[in-house]
């Protein structure tokens, strides 16, 4: 069972805007979500996440008040609307999901989740 990040991913200017979004398929969305980003050659970090079954929410302090990360339950998607860009936010991005509850979002950003989708790639020109 795989999230797929089907848009949002591509290439933009330093400062701009940009929103990722990952439909979950064959399963119900839970309240515990996560980005993720890779750079080749080092480790996947969490970038944000919400746990606790929504209510803790983590971000990693180099995206604070500039990355948001939400969840439409209807849509059983993810997104992660991502502002002020800068180079150094250029990586592949991956959505995460877990039925845990008793995780916080830094837990899960730590350590990662169950359920994992396919990258999108982001990249930050300066």
């Amino acid at each position: 069972l795989m999230c797929s990040c089907r848009r949002g991913g591509g290439l933009q200017q330093t400062g701009g805007p940009l929103r990722l979004s990952c439909a979950a398929s064959g399963f119900v969305l839970p309240y515990n979500i996560g980005w993720f980003r890779q750079v080749p050659g080092k480790e996947r970090e969490g970038v944000a996440c919400i746990g606790s079954n929504g209510r803790s929410t983590y971000y990693q302090d180099s995206v604070k008040g500039r990355f948001t990360i939400s969840r439409d339950g209807a849509k059983n998607t993810v997104y992660l609307q991502m502002n002020s860009l800068k180079p150094e936010d250029t990586a592949i991005y991956y959505c995460a999901a877990d039925e845990r509850a008793r995780y916080s979002g830094s837990y899960y950003c730590t350590y990662g989740m169950f359920y994992g989708g396919k990258g999108t790639q982001v990249t930050v020109s300066s």
